[in-house]
């Protein structure tokens, strides 16, 4: 049986240029997408599928995806603008991908089980995968939750869900900034018309899912009503969006796990001495050997 990890990556390329730009943060020059493999696979994983965009796909294999033949299953599959739904055509002045759903819609023939989603480009502890497998091998919707107060950076604002949830059921996501201020978290809504202040340890979302084949229907189902309604060159398909919607109809149900890990990234160029340091202590630790792969 496969249980599969989608990684999305189509990201990395315009963030950090080349596959050569990107900040390795191991002792060999791993990156954190190394580490997040490498957790899956001891968790369970047997299949990774990357979501990167068609002109990265030689300088990602020759990278990254050479040190993982042999020992899982990969498959690649592209984020394209041109990758819609039957009857619908981009416009030609567009250049900016249409967001997470639309990443998720390229993986669709690449999933016939449920599959756990992370991002590329953030860390998220061993402990992570084994709760992603858990909910992968049970054929049940989750959505991961991190203490807020272990997501921040120290230079500045960032970018997360904060969860709404009743009873371990989510309720929604709103995607929002936060940022410490007076060593308190305010978050505003990405919209700007809301601003509150959270609690350290308020649930937020990383990008880190499970979906069942019925949730991957319903994100194909309705990337074609999203084009529908946004005609504009800038307008994102986004997974929560999707989620918000279709909880509150209540047509589908995602359990909230949280999770005491700490998140890292690279968010900011001074980020990475605090990844550096802290997979350092790992290695030490011996979560991690010296060399990954």
């Amino acid at each position: 049986m496969e249980h599969t990890l989608v990684i999305m990556a189509a990201g990395l390329g315009s963030r950090f240029g080349s596959l050569k730009q990107m900040e390795p943060v191991g002792p060999n020059g791993e990156f954190i997408i190394d580490y997040s493999v490498y957790d899956a696979i001891r968790a369970g994983f047997n299949k990774i599928v990357f979501i990167i965009r068609r002109d990265f796909y030689e300088a990602f294999r020759e990278t990254i995806g050479k040190r993982l033949e042999g020992k899982v299953k990969v498959s690649y599959v592209f984020q394209e603008l041109t990758d819609l739904p039957l009857g619908y055509v981009c416009s030609s002045s567009r250049v900016k991908p249409f967001g997470t759903g639309a990443a998720i819609y390229s993986a669709r023939k690449e999933v016939s089980g449920p599959f756990a989603v992370i991002n590329a480009d953030d860390f998220y502890g061993f402990e992570a995968y084994k709760m992603l497998f858990e909910f992968v091998s049970r054929n049940e919707g989750m959505v991961l939750g991190y203490k807020a107060g272990n997501t921040m950076s120290l230079n500045g604002a960032v970018k997360r869900g904060v969860i709404n949830s009743f009873d371990g059921k989510l309720k929604g996501i709103l995607e929002s900034k936060l940022e410490v201020l007076d060593g308190k978290i305010k978050a505003t809504s990405l919209d700007g018309k809301n601003s509150f202040y959270i609690a350290l340890d308020t649930l937020v979302s990383m990008n880190a899912f499970v979906f069942t084949q019925d949730i991957l229907k319903v994100i194909c189902d309705n990337f074609g009503l999203f084009l529908d309604k946004h005609n504009d060159l800038d307008s994102e398909y986004l997974v929560p969006d999707v989620i918000n919607s279709e909880v509150f109809k209540g047509n589908i149900s995602l359990s909230v796990c949280d999770t005491n890990s700490k998140w890292y990234g690279v968010t900011y160029k001074d980020d990475k001495d605090m990844v550096i340091e802290a997979i350092s202590k790992y290695i030490q630790d011996g979560v991690y050997p010296k060399k990954l792969f």
